[in-house]
């Protein structure tokens, strides 16, 4: 039985693994987070060509209507270019939501013009995914917001938000919504965006099946922000090695010394199984969906602490040039450190497999 991709999918991760090599150079990456820009326009044009922003949006609405496994083939090459533009919630958690739990009339109010990448909705679920702050949290009542929502995944520049209240509720908000305040985070990942969201008694569309939707929407986040990181793991990994067979130390190439052979060798296995892991959570989605929060806690705690092992030991393998911004080895390794917070850490998402499978109360 052949458990890899098959050959429309090799023809998708080829498509834009061509493409990102050629657009998403690490010049570039530079340029626009030193800019402090929610994302590069020009990438996100010739993406959306490509057509990533509607790749989970069913034909009908103007999108590819393809699955989560092809989200992940081409989140794990956007993580290998640390590509400046958003994906995990606009071009995923958002579409799934609206289709999966939204009327009729919202899906072709927001779809369409989601598929073609003219509209970008942001997703705020942090507060359920990854654990309630202090002065953190949405409530819903008669159809208006407050409160405040942190760590909003492809937040900054959207046009919309799906909002999840504490009660499991999903809402629409416009982000030109009256009492809706849109605040700016900065994270050590500059190349993508999140914000923090005020409520003020914000009008909201609620979607009529959020309650049953939001952990799904959840897990699929957490399967596409695996596959990210296991990309941007591989990307660190060619680095070191390529690094190691270049610099040389008393006379000789690193690569050639036996603590230095072992540590990309140990990276290379730590990151062969997290592939296995993320592709049986994406594929389980459509064939065994009670299965999937599982299989997405799995993959995700894994791969982050994978994620950790390999940033740090692929630095470690450049010596001092893995600190220098000449290198740009630090945009790799804070986008695995922030995949790792986003919608619940490792232990986090340990604790819930655990729950799952009877092991925790």
């Amino acid at each position: 039985m052949d458990f890899g991709l098959s050959e429309e999918q090799e023809l998708i991760r080829d498509s834009f693994q061509g493409s990102l090599s050629r657009i998403s150079e690490l010049d570039t990456v530079r340029q626009t987070a030193e800019a402090g820009a929610p994302m590069d326009e020009s990438i996100w044009a010739e993406l959306c060509a490509l057509g990533m922003a509607g790749l989970m949006i069913a034909e009908e609405f103007g999108g590819a209507g393809l699955g989560l496994l092809e989200a992940a083939v081409v989140a794990e090459e956007l993580g290998r270019r640390v590509t400046p533009v958003p994906f995990v919630a606009s071009a995923v958690m958002a579409p799934l939501a609206i289709r999966l739990g939204g009327s009729e009339e919202q899906c072709r109010e927001w779809l369409p013009a989601m598929a073609d990448g003219s509209v970008r909705v942001g997703v705020a679920v942090s507060e359920t995914a990854a654990g309630a702050r202090e002065n953190a949290g949405v409530t819903a009542e008669n159809g208006v917001l407050s409160g405040r929502a942190l760590f909003v995944l492809d937040g900054a520049g959207a046009n919309g938000y799906v909002v999840a209240d504490t009660s499991g509720g999903l809402h629409l908000v416009r982000a030109d919504a009256a009492g809706l305040d849109n605040v700016a985070l900065k994270t050590i990942d500059r190349t993508r965006a999140v914000c923090e969201l005020n409520f003020e008694n914000t009008p909201a569309d609620p979607l009529r099946h959020g309650e049953d939707v939001l952990q799904t929407v959840i897990d699929a986040g957490r399967v596409v922000l695996a596959a990210d990181s296991l990309g941007a793991g591989e990307e660190m990994l060619r680095q070191a090695v390529d690094y190691a067979a270049e610099r040389k130390q008393f006379g000789r190439v690193i690569a050639s010394f036996q603590a230095v052979k072992h540590m990309c060798a140990e990276m290379a296995a730590e990151l062969q199984p997290c592939r296995g892991l993320i592709w049986h959570a994406a594929y389980v989605m459509a064939q065994e969906p009670e299965a999937l929060s599982l299989a997405a806690a799995f993959a995700k705690s894994h791969t982050d602490e994978v994620g950790r092992f390999v940033a740090r030991t692929a630095t470690e393998v450049h010596g001092g040039m893995g600190f220098t911004d000449l290198m740009g080895l630090h945009y790799w390794f804070k986008r695995l450190g922030v995949n790792r917070a986003y919608l619940g850490s490792p232990e986090r998402v340990r604790a819930e497999a655990a729950r799952l499978q009877g092991f925790a109360a």
